[in-house]
């Protein structure tokens, strides 16, 4: 059996690849139990200096396991805490709803890390698929690719962040309707609206979108982790405590080699090299 999410690492980029393209990489418990491991460990790893999310055989994640949700209501799951299923007792709805919460820190981990994350969207993208795509950092997207919060077309509400993430992308009005609706937008659709950052056609889409994250591993990563948590800070913090971060983050950037190097680069007129600390 193959592995549901696929690991790879060059040029300090790591990349996830979820794995199961007959299923447009739907979400699986080994995907996503292998997902909550790595994302931490690359978190972590100084090697790491940019982590790809993607996904196999040109889609993303199309993903719960609406097939799986399907059978739950057919046998009547949603029912007594009582009840049993075979030899074990039924979770309850409270049970349920704090391992889909421990199972959601996964997006936080995405928008949080230290360092840039990137989604590569080579076609469908769709409910908490598509709300793992919107917590990372940046989004590469094929200009043809599906992407749609879906929850609305199984009378679901939502999961992953993508609540929270899209208003900020695209502002709140548009992001009711997206969610109401379900409406299903290309890549290209997504590029206009900011939901996602860059986009190719299919014939140069894979070269472009490697090279973006090997372009985004070669910039100087603790900075960018600094950034991130100056920018976090900025959606729901005051003026007075971004410029708290910003302060301390700027002192700390000054002792790091890459700002050392930089500077002499500079005064010298010569491009920098960064090493990621």
């Amino acid at each position: 059996m193959a592995d549901d999410l696929l690991e790879a690492f060059d040029k300090g980029v790591l990349t996830l690849t979820m794995n199961r393209p007959e299923a447009r990489n739907a979400m699986s418990p080994d995907m996503m139990s292998k997902l909550e491991e790595a994302v931490p460990r690359a978190a972590a790893d100084p090697a790491v200096r940019c982590l790809v999310l993607t996904g196999a055989g040109g889609a993303f994640c199309a993903g719960g396991d609406v097939k799986g949700f399907a059978r739950a209501a057919e046998g009547g799951r949603e029912g007594s805490g009582n009840s049993r299923e075979g030899s074990k007792p039924v979770p309850t709805l409270e049970e349920r709803a704090w391992g889909l919460r421990k199972a959601m820190d996964l997006s936080r981990m995405l928008f949080e890390m230290p360092k840039p994350t990137l989604a590569i969207i080579p076609g469908a993208a769709a409910g908490g698929g598509l709300s793992l795509a919107l917590a990372c950092d940046l989004r590469f997207a094929l200009d043809t690719a599906k992407l749609t919060t879906a929850f609305s077309k199984i009378g679901g509400s939502g999961d992953y962040g993508g609540s929270y993430f899209l208003p900020m992308l695209v502002g709140h009005a548009k992001a009711r309707e997206l969610y109401f609706t379900a409406d299903i937008i290309s890549g290209r659709e997504a590029h206009a609206l900011g939901m996602v950052t860059r986009v190719a056609s299919a014939d140069v889409f894979e070269a472009e979108s490697k090279a973006y994250a090997e372009y985004l591993a070669s910039l100087p990563t603790a900075a960018l982790g600094m950034m991130k948590k100056n920018l976090n800070t900025a959606m729901n913090g005051t003026l007075s405590d971004v410029f708290d971060m910003e302060a301390l983050h700027m002192m700390r950037a000054f002792e790091t080699e890459d700002h050392k190097r930089a500077s002499v680069a500079f005064v010298k007129k010569e491009a920098p090299t960064f090493v990621g600390r």
